[in-house]
């Protein structure tokens, strides 16, 4: 499984050229990655569907949910413990969930992507060695 990075500003800006449409492109990119990370099945359509239909209600708690997968895929790939959860809830909540994806992007690229793909992230002085763990 290859996890894709992706540039923080270039999706901001398409978000805001797209008048927040690409949001929901990015969040269920997000979302697929991170289901996918964990070795389940993917659920980002549903979760999707599921943010729309209930006019966002699901959307705040998808927030939550991204932030305790994210735990999880940190701890699966042995990049120590992550709790975002709250923090992406409380973002959401209080309408910044750009910050939230952009913070869950941000973890995405690096280290976890890293991880995923097969390289090694050394904390301690952030270097990158290819190869299996």
């Amino acid at each position: 499984m290859i996890m894709e990075k992706r540039s923080i500003p270039t999706c901001i800006i398409l978000v805001i050229i797209t008048c927040g449409f690409y949001m929901w492109y990015w969040d269920y990119k997000n979302w697929d990655a991170l289901y996918r990370a964990n070795g389940q099945p993917s659920r980002a359509g549903t979760d999707l569907l599921l943010s729309l239909v209930t006019c966002g209600i699901y959307y705040i708690y998808m927030h939550y949910k991204m932030g305790k997968m994210e735990g999880e895929a940190f701890a699966r790939y042995g990049l120590g413990q992550k709790d975002d959860s709250v923090l992406y809830l409380i973002l959401t909540i209080f309408g910044l969930g750009i910050v939230s994806v952009a913070i869950l992007q941000s973890n995405i690229n690096h280290p976890l992507a890293d991880a995923v793909n097969g390289y090694h992230y050394n904390a301690h002085n952030h270097n990158q060695q290819q190869g299996p763990f």
